[in-house]
């Protein structure tokens, strides 16, 4: 965990580690929330960027047996 300093313009510089691990680049969005009692940063991502973060995710779901449709 990094500390940062709030300058006199209420701004903060991200750590260098975390601007590399998130990918983060000058001129990026990030969404500011507060929840409870802290802040967060949320990068805003375009879509198209965003095609296959999610590849190799494991999508088989077990489903319950059909209750509606079954033959009597």
């Amino acid at each position: 965990m990094k500390s940062v300093t709030i300058s006199s313009k209420f701004q903060i510089v991200i750590p260098e580690m975390i601007r590399q691990a998130m990918n983060l680049k000058p001129g990026g969005k990030v969404l500011v929330l507060q929840y409870e009692n802290r802040i967060e940063f949320i990068p805003q991502r375009k879509m198209k960027d965003m095609r296959g973060f999610l590849k190799g995710i494991d999508t088989s779901v077990e489903h319950e047996k059909d209750h509606f449709f079954q033959k009597s």
